[in-house]
């Protein structure tokens, strides 16, 4: 791969990603998804059942398996998004759940992400922002005509982050970008 100025590529289980300063952000490619699609209707129910909503919520679901193996569900609102308190333990495996809904308009983020993991082995954990979800649900927002980028979603907030992630479009390339603010350094010894 050539280089281009500003932009730095990292080989990744996805393959190789893009990443560019974007403004005072840095953002990175999206990588194509390796699975994506239909869910089958026991897995949706499982899912239902671990969110513990009814499935009147459910606008829709796919996978958004960009790598870590994403199951996505749209719901009807980011308040129910974030009123979720799931509880995997009546579902043994591994899960990887992305749980999307919008904000209403005029609000300052366009959607709320929730991402939802385990190994089989410990408790449903939370990441509070998430990449390879944001960008595997951007895609799959816009390819369905549910949105258009640019837009800015939020994740954490059910934690009380205030994680904000900007997505755009450029050369039919859509870019995942955000900021870290660096609030510890210094050095440790291990």
């Amino acid at each position: 791969m050539p280089a281009i100025s500003g932009v730095v590529v990292q080989e990744c289980g996805a393959g190789l990603v893009s990443i560019r300063i974007d403004e005072d952000r840095l953002a990175f490619a999206a990588p194509p998804l390796l699975r994506a699609g239909a869910v089958d209707p026991e897995m949706v129910a499982a899912l239902v059942d671990i969110l513990g909503i009814e499935s009147e919520h459910v606008v829709d679901v796919a996978w958004l398996d960009n790598g870590p193996g994403w199951v996505g569900l749209l719901l009807d609102s980011a308040r129910t998004v974030l009123d979720l308190r799931p509880d995997a333990s009546a579902h043994a495996g591994r899960w990887d759940i992305g749980v999307i809904g919008a904000h209403d308009s005029g609000s300052e983020t366009a959607f709320e992400l929730r991402a939802f993991f385990t190994d089989g082995n410990t408790p449903l954990r939370e990441d509070p922002v998430t990449g390879s979800l944001n960008a595997s649900a951007a895609q799959w927002l816009i390819s369905t005509g549910r949105t258009r980028a640019p837009y800015r979603a939020s994740q954490g907030t059910a934690m009380g982050r205030r994680g904000r992630i900007y997505i755009s479009s450029e050369d039919d390339q859509l870019w995942v970008g955000g900021r870290a603010d660096v609030i510890l350094s210094g050095t440790a010894a291990l």
